[in-house]
């Protein structure tokens, strides 16, 4: 869809202004490599590709190229959750070990993990000092790690938010064992496939290797003073070697997916409406104070639109935003396949952006 053909005649001057501004946002970084969309109340009225889905072969990006989103994947994760929820099948406050056997965490709870205030120690840290990165680690392989050197919580449950990948890898395992489905197929029959998500899946290593269209990840070198395919660097890319972890990240999608997700997100077809309001409400912390993270969801407030909810992606070689400005129905989408030094000015500007718009 056009930028023009997406609007009506009397938005085209306001829209054509924001073109204007973006155009000259995104294509004045140098080397940065994007896909952006914005939509408005689910209709799109700015989409473009920038740079490339792979600097060796100087192919160039596409906005149907797909992504690894990393972290924005904990939204589908929550959501799997809340389906038990929904089910029958758990409760918020349920104990971890209710459901994972021999995890030496007392204490914490499913929403816990589901709003990062668990305290657990990072998985991740515990596999790079002792995994043998020759074999690719999945759930099993992380919980077994983290029951035999049982590190240290960092706090007690509840006390405070910490951004925890852990909580997540957990909760997916949870919803395997409550299902009784893999995760990945799990996320699959659930979402990806009844909302025409055609693009968008959790990938094999291998399958992401003859996978059409996949903008490859980039990482800046400096000695060679360019980007290189993330790959090139097995024994540092966590990617790789936790390639079959679930729940923390590994969704790739496209942003014209991610816009279906969001429109299924207003549609009421996933979860209860009650329930999917405990996502973008903030986590009441032990000493009464309030955290501004739902259920894989930050949470924040526009001075002008309202209530937003949102995540970021960083995975090695690929950089994610997506902004959901919920009360004022306006969606922004940027995938980015380069860990750019600028990303985090390029996000403050776009959003300014959207302020003024």
């Amino acid at each position: 869809m056009s930028l023009l053909s997406s609007c009506s005649t009397a938005k085209k001057p306001v829209t054509n202004h924001l073109g204007v501004r973006l155009d000259s946002l995104l294509g004045s970084v140098k080397d940065y490599s994007c896909v952006l969309l914005v939509a408005e109340k689910g209709e799109t009225v700015y989409h473009k590709a920038f740079g490339y889905n792979n600097f060796n072969t100087k192919e160039a990006m596409k906005t149907s190229s797909i992504f690894e989103i990393a972290s924005v994947s904990k939204q589908f994760t929550a959501m799997t959750i809340m389906m038990m929820y929904d089910a029958g099948k758990l409760d918020f406050d349920d104990p971890v070990s209710k459901y994972i056997a021999g995890l030496p965490y007392p204490g914490v709870t499913i929403r816990h993990l589901l709003n990062h205030t668990s305290g657990l120690p990072d998985y991740q840290e515990v596999m790079d000092k002792h995994w043998d990165k020759t074999r690719v680690a999945g759930n099993t392989d992380n919980i077994a790690y983290l029951i035999q050197y049982h590190p240290p919580v960092l706090f007690s449950p509840g006390a405070k938010y910490e951004y925890s990948n852990t909580g997540y890898m957990l909760l997916a395992s949870i919803t395997e064992k409550v299902s009784g489905q893999d995760f990945v197929e799990f996320c699959r029959q659930r979402f990806f496939i009844p909302y025409k998500m055609s693009k968008t899946d959790i990938r094999s290593l291998e399958e992401k290797k003859n996978l059409a269209g996949l903008a490859v990840g980039h990482i800046y070198v400096k000695e060679k003073q360019r980007y290189t395919p993330a790959d090139s660097f097995p024994a540092f890319n966590y990617a790789i070697w936790l390639g079959k972890r679930v729940g923390p990240g590994r969704v790739s999608a496209t942003t014209g997916d991610l816009l279906k997700w969001d429109r299924a997100l207003y549609s009421n077809q996933l979860v209860k409406s009650q329930t999917l309001l405990k996502a973008f409400t903030p986590a009441t912390l032990n000493d009464g104070s309030l955290s501004q993270y739902g259920f894989g969801w930050h949470l924040e407030t526009s001075p002008k639109w309202g209530k937003v909810v949102r995540h970021s992606g960083d995975n090695p070689g690929y950089k994610t935003q997506y902004i959901r400005y919920i009360d004022a129905d306006k969606t922004v989408i940027l995938l980015s396949n380069t860990d750019h030094a600028s990303q985090g000015t390029v996000v403050q500007t776009l959003e300014k952006i959207m302020e003024e718009y």
